[in-house]
């Protein structure tokens, strides 16, 4: 009950002091991105988009007692993302919430439930889009969940100090998603002069400013989480380890 009560003034703090006083929107807006490079990015996530949902159908269908965890993790993510600051013409700058599914289930389930709450958020909160969906989940549900899970089994080789292997995770996870952004903007609107580099190179300077900071949050907040359920979900935890999960 104690961590509970902890847990919970923890997210108390971070909605206070993260959520910004007007919404705009977020990820790259609907009708941002020329046709040609909105369609490119939906043909680049789809290939995932039918592995991850494979991979959740595994997993539902052999631990189907895991469903409550999943959608655990499709919060999270949902409600970390929803938290947007103001940053790049036609994009935002947000926490994403990805990088705690991909260390439970594995980058490819949670690149569908990546694209599931960017869908929600497109059409219940007019956040990004539909024809921009394609380029915003490859960012956030495609590279961040790939970039977390990366970090992650690279990281518990070298250190035994899981909780920094966590936070590293996640904050790189949020980082990574802003480059590829940074890099999708640059080359739908490359710089008259320097071309997509520079053009690449003032994108994520701007992003930066705001990013770090919420990178550095959210791998905190996903810390906290983890111990929660590390905590008081060892059983189902223990279930996903034995399927190479974790």
């Amino acid at each position: 009950m104690k961590r509970f009560i902890v847990l919970s003034l923890c997210f108390f703090i971070y909605f206070m002091f993260a959520t910004p006083p007007f919404t705009y929107a977020m990820h790259i807006m609907e009708g941002f991105l020329p046709v040609k490079w909105a369609v490119f990015w939906w043909l680049v996530f789809l290939p995932f988009f039918i592995l991850g949902v494979r991979s959740l159908l595994r997993i539902t269908k052999e631990k189907p007692e895991l469903k409550l965890l999943i959608a655990l993790a499709g919060a999270f993510s949902f409600v970390l993302s929803a938290l947007k600051i103001p940053s790049v013409t036609g994009s935002s700058s947000h926490p994403t919430g990805v990088g705690l599914g991909a260390l439970l289930f594995g980058p490819m389930t949670m690149t569908v439930m990546g694209s599931v709450v960017l869908l929600f958020q497109a059409l219940l909160l007019a956040h990004g889009g539909l024809t921009t969906l394609g380029a915003n989940a490859v960012s956030m549900a495609v590279v961040g969940p790939m970039a977390a899970y990366g970090v992650y089994r690279f990281g518990i080789r070298i250190t035994a100090n899981k909780r920094l292997v966590v936070f590293a995770a996640a904050a790189l996870s949020n980082l990574a998603t802003y480059v590829v952004t940074s890099f999708q903007l640059a080359l739908a609107f490359p710089d008259a002069t320097g071309g997509i580099i520079a053009s690449f190179f003032k994108f994520a300077g701007i992003f930066a400013v705001t990013q770090i900071p919420l990178a550095i949050t959210e791998g905190l907040l996903t810390v906290v989480v983890w111990n929660f359920l590390s905590t008081y979900s060892r059983d189902e935890l223990e279930q996903l380890r034995s399927m190479k999960g974790v």
